[in-house]
């Protein structure tokens, strides 16, 4: 039992320490950045010929200094009142699109409330140039050819509204402008019930000669956000999918992208020759330009730095249009929540290739997609995601159960053969060669193999994690309530063992204070009860420093994860419990007969001197 014990004490620390030098010595790869030279080659002919260079965000809208500079910056509603704007009413966004540019700028999520706070206001996707944080998207044309800057839309174009007056899901709306050569340009731009916008550009060559333009998107996002989480185990910034590969571009990376002379700033330009998109990516939301399937372009990932604004770019190949001719092309946008079930149906009914990669599934995605599918499918049938966390444990334990099993009747049989190894220690005393050998005798004799009781916690240990991240990284657990004081999964437990749970009148500590730590709630309290309990099914180890240990575990480990998400923390309750159970029944089961009150006991008692040499 004392070898048991030592090894699973090293096999848990050891599997921890694996888990963290696989991330620090094998992060993803990043990846390798694209010369233009490279772009024109992949590209269709004349994807990249002819045309220039689309201005980026600053010089479009005038913004020329970082934010720090410009202390006078209008607020949302100040700079909404000063441009005629469009409304955008749908089942899950409102909002508008300004005439000045045909800019999606300014988007909210129905659904979504910024805190639990009783009149909260709605998420902010979305902000117009001027504001704070301003994150918006244009569209427009690269002049080529005889064609100039002022002959093409741009940011700053006055359109005119030819066809509808809010757009919905039922009614499109369509800008148009026309430049001084003739060339009528229009812009329809769509939205479904849910996030997916889809804007289609068109161009009538009404002047006397043939004129090339390359149509293009970008999203351009003010400085970093104020909310950044920051977090290793979330990605937050670029996102982008070409036609093998997903790429994560964190802010702090994006700035330090090569300069190229060509954008002139750091940028990077990827080839993309049938199915891709990209954008940014936060905690809980993403907006990303989708092309259509099937057609080349470059992807653009840009940081202008005077400006401090970062840019993603769908740069389409270059159109000739013929005099009299109308040339038309179709980009989508995905401005909204990360809803796996409408992302999922995008992809598989939309056909926006591997879009449900754009939720963060990280490094043990084969373990992370299906553990959110199986508790997804759950909470359809049981509408709690509390219980359906619970429901998922007993469906994961039952997976594990043959290797539990093996685990668990190896204990038994390792009990069993406590009195002959007690023996063994002794006639070999201090010889402990002696001692092995006849412990691995004693093992093959009886067919008990020491080290199966390991392999579950090693096991556990790569699902704990998964289930870590689907719980942090997944929308579906955001403000999701349990039931009583449990009202944001995502979030740890609020009560407090420092104001009795509630039972006196001063607060909680608030976060950042010192006392927070200590401000353990009733989730993580049992927690530490449940491991302690589950401990005592054995009896203590000989040696009096394990013996410490093993009896300080449940209560650092308490402290540890206290501050885990509540989501979390009621797996852990669940999975001890039912590890306990399956462990005590197992045990009963081969004859063994767990003395857990005896072994409680035994753990007040103070050792004698001569325990502790």
């Amino acid at each position: 039992m004392e070898n048991q014990n030592r090894n699973l004490l090293i096999a848990t620390v050891l599997s921890f320490v694996v888990i963290t030098a696989w991330m620090l010595l094998f992060p993803p790869a990043e990846p390798e950045a694209v010369q233009p030279e490279e772009v024109a080659e992949t590209l269709a002919p004349g994807a990249t010929d002819g045309a220039a260079t689309p201005p980026n965000a600053a010089e479009q809208t005038g913004t020329d200094a970082a934010p720090e500079a410009t202390p006078d910056t209008t607020t949302t509603a100040q700079t909404l009142e000063n441009s005629p704007r469009i409304p955008v009413e749908t089942p899950k966004l409102s909002g508008s699109i300004s005439l000045i540019g045909g800019r999606i700028d300014d988007l909210h999520l129905s659904d979504y409330r910024v805190s639990l706070d009783k009149g909260s206001d709605t998420v902010t996707l979305l902000r117009p140039s001027g504001s704070d944080e301003a994150y918006y998207t244009l569209y427009g044309w690269a002049p080529g050819g005889n064609l100039g800057n002022a002959d093409v839309p741009g940011a700053m174009t006055q359109w005119e509204l030819e066809e509808g007056d809010t757009l919905t899901p039922e009614t499109p709306i369509t800008l148009a402008w026309t430049n001084d050569a003739g060339m009528i340009f229009r812009r329809t731009i769509s939205v479904d019930e849910d996030y997916l916008f889809t804007v289609r550009q068109s161009v009538e060559n009404g002047s006397d000669i043939a004129q090339r333009l390359a149509p293009y998107g970008l999203i351009a996002r003010h400085g970093e956000p104020s909310n950044l989480k920051g977090f290793f185990i979330l990605h937050e910034g670029v996102i982008r999918q070409d036609d093998t590969e997903l790429s994560e571009i964190d802010y702090k990376d994006a700035r330090e992208l090569d300069r190229d002379p060509r954008e002139g700033a750091p940028a990077e330009a990827t080839a993309i020759t049938e199915n891709g998109w990209v954008g940014f990516t936060d905690h809980y939301w993403e907006t990303i330009l989708v092309p259509e399937s099937g057609q080349p372009y470059t992807a653009v990932v840009k940081y202008v730095e005077g400006a401090d604004i970062y840019q993603t770019e769908v740069r389409l190949p270059t159109i000739e249009v013929a005099p009299g001719a109308t040339a038309e092309v179709s980009t989508r946008l995905f401005a909204g929540a990360k809803e796996w079930d409408t992302i999922r149906d995008y992809q598989n009914d939309e056909g926006i290739y591997r879009l449900l990669d754009s939720i963060d599934w990280g490094m043990f995605f084969f373990l992370t997609k299906p553990i959110f599918a199986v508790l997804h499918w759950l909470h359809s049938f049981i509408g709690n995601m509390g219980w359906s966390i619970i429901a998922l444990t007993f469906v994961i334990k039952m997976v594990l159960f043959p290797l539990a099993y093996r685990s668990y009747v190896s204990m038994a049989k390792m009990k069993e053969l406590q009195p002959e190894m007690e023996k063994l220690r002794e006639q070999a005393g201090d010889d402990r060669m002696k001692m092995q050998q006849g412990m691995m005798e004693l093992y093959k004799k009886n067919k008990v193999n020491p080290a199966s009781g390991c392999l579950p916690i090693l096991l556990q240990i790569p699902i704990w994690f998964s289930l870590y991240k689907v719980i942090f990284v997944t929308l579906e657990l955001r403000h999701e309530p349990w039931f009583g004081w449990i009202r944001d999964l995502s979030a740890p437990d609020p009560s407090s063992i420092l104001n009795l749970f509630g039972l006196l009148p001063n607060a909680a500590p608030d976060p950042t204070s010192w006392f927070y730590f200590f401000s353990l709630g009733v989730l993580p309290i049992l927690l530490g009860i449940s491991m302690w309990l589950q401990q005592k099914l054995n009896p203590a180890p000989a040696d009096a420093t394990q013996a410490t240990i093993m009896n300080w575990m449940p209560w650092v480990f308490m402290f540890m994860l206290g501050r885990f998400a509540s989501g979390l923390v009621i797996y852990w309750i669940a999975n001890n419990t039912l590890t306990f159970i399956q462990q005590y029944t197992i045990m009963r089961s081969h004859g063994a007969k767990p003395d857990i009150f005896g072994n409680i006991k035994s753990s007040f008692k103070k050792k004698p001197a001569t325990e502790k040499k």
